[in-house]
């Protein structure tokens, strides 16, 4: 298998890191305390890194402040979220639910949804791409 990785960039400097190989080791703790520290969680309401990334799947870490509101918006896949900080409002047209750390949910692909943090939040987010996009 081929090894993949990002680069670092002006908006990312600590970006230089494997997102794809027969095995990745992701350090969350660490790239929680990497995302709060760059321009782009200081000057916005959130903040993300793609952690994995690969034919079929993709898996990013995403930080909200709180009251940050991801509109309404679709996957093309079957994804997750895992609350592994702070406390979230899932909805969907039919339901909503608050989910908060240790929580998780799936959602179905093509079906609208919105996130709002209800506190800071960070969570993890895995997407099953298909088609292997």
């Amino acid at each position: 298998m081929e090894e993949k990785s990002n680069e670092a960039t002006p908006l990312r400097p600590k970006g230089d890191r494997i997102i794809d190989a027969s095995m990745v080791s992701i350090d969350l703790s660490s790239l929680v305390e990497q995302i709060r520290q760059e321009t782009t969680w200081k000057e916005n309401d959130r903040n993300a890194i793609t952690v994995f990334k690969t034919k079929g799947m993709r898996i990013v870490l995403v930080a909200l402040h709180k009251n940050a509101e991801m509109k309404p918006h679709t996957a093309a896949g079957v994804i997750s979220v895992q609350v592994l900080e702070g406390q979230i409002r899932f909805a969907t047209g039919q339901q909503s639910a608050v989910f908060k750390k240790g929580q998780m949910l799936t959602l179905h692909e093509n079906i609208s949804h919105s996130v709002f943090a209800e506190e800071e939040s960070v969570f993890l987010l895995t997407l099953a791409t298909p088609g292997g996009l």
